[in-house]
């Protein structure tokens, strides 16, 4: 069953701005999904969206059975039955944090018994047992951040919005929370919509991603989905880095617009052929001393160290790729040959096809 179902929603501002177009997503229960994209994509609107502080122009939002907006009328935020929580705690200093986590059952009514028992509940489910009394002046960021996760779950909400709820802590407050957060979901069978501008970290927690562009939905899938086999080109630059190059695809292999670079056609993850974009993701080029067989040689631009991979970026005819290196590291200056070992290959799109993604979304990697 699906948890958040989105049918046909469109959503225009009143100066005639998209925000949303076209948007059909399904989130199943228990499911924890992530919005990613460019600044201006549409992630943060459609979360409003589903939360009711934002309604649609035309199209269907349901939770669960229940149609919460259509266009023409819709369930305000507090009817929803969502918990919030957003990259600013919002925590108010003068509540202890008991009677932060306790206000949506205070507004509920809830007997004063059964909240202190609720709320004692969800703060040791966060990992703040005993701490219903404290003054929020006296905690650190993450337990901060921890009493407004606590505030969003007290209710026992139909499903968790979280809008950028992370990004103000710091490394490694921010890594260790990713991981409660992600195994107190599971535990809980939580349904989760998460916005996030960290592209790794929505790999890391999510079931599946949503990636967005111009209001526009450009794929959804699983994380492995979306990095070994992007749909289009924005994607594959947006997620993973990837070198793009125009060219054309003949049956000899691929070919840049300039002539400067050729991809036999082996190498190539399918058989499509025309006019369109080269898609290399950096973990499948290899970069070699000059004294190796390779296929193409340059100059070592930049070279950044990585704990997994270091981030090398080579000047190589006319073109600048960036490399996943992993082992012995170039220094700048030094030159090496590439060997690109798989290519992805995106015709160029008809007038049929749906919209191209922003050039300014297309133009820059986001790590």
């Amino acid at each position: 069953m699906s948890a958040i179902t989105l049918t046909g929603v469109d959503l225009r501002y009143p100066d005639g701005t998209a925000g949303l177009s076209g948007i059909d997503l399904d989130v199943r229960d228990g499911e924890f999904v992530a919005l990613v994209g460019p600044s201006g994509s549409g992630k943060t609107t459609l979360l409003r969206t589903v939360a009711g502080f934002l309604a649609p122009t035309v199209g269907l939002v349901r939770l669960g059975d229940e149609v919460v907006a259509d266009g023409t009328r819709a369930v305000p935020p507090d009817k929803r039955g969502l918990g919030m929580v957003f990259q600013q705690h919002a925590i108010w200093p003068h509540r202890s944090v008991g009677r932060n986590v306790a206000y949506p059952l205070e507004v509920a009514k809830v007997p004063r018994a059964r909240r202190a028992e609720r709320v004692a509940d969800v703060l040791d489910l966060v990992g703040l047992p005993g701490l219903a009394k404290r003054d929020p002046a006296t905690l650190s960021g993450g337990q901060r951040q921890r009493v407004a996760l606590a505030r969003a779950l007290v209710a026992q909400p139909r499903a968790l919005l979280l809008d950028e709820a992370l990004s103000a802590l710091d490394e490694p407050l921010r890594d260790r929370l990713r991981l409660e957060l992600r195994t107190l979901t599971r535990a809980q069978n939580l349904t989760v919509v998460h916005v996030t501008h960290d592209r790794a970290e929505a790999l890391a927690l999510a079931d599946r991603v949503v990636v967005l562009d111009g209001g526009r939905i450009q794929q959804v899938g699983t994380p492995e989905e979306l990095v070994q086999r992007p749909r289009s080109a924005f994607v594959a630059k947006f997620l993973s880095d990837a070198n793009l190059l125009p060219g054309t695809v003949s049956d000899h292999g691929f070919s840049s617009a300039d002539g400067g670079v050729h991809v036999g056609r082996d190498r190539l993850a399918d058989m499509s052929s025309g006019t369109g974009i080269l898609a290399v993701l950096p973990s499948d080029i290899e970069v070699t001393s000059t004294d190796s067989a390779g296929t193409t040689q340059g100059i070592v631009m930049s070279s950044l160290f990585g704990r997994e991979a270091s981030d090398v970026v080579v000047s190589c005819r006319g073109a600048e790729f960036r490399c996943a290196v992993r082992g012995t590291r170039p220094v700048v200056g030094d030159r090496v040959r590439l060997t690109i070992r798989r290519a992805l290959f995106y015709p160029a799109p008809t007038k049929a096809d749906v919209p191209a993604p922003s050039a300014a979304a297309l133009a820059g990697s986001r790590r």
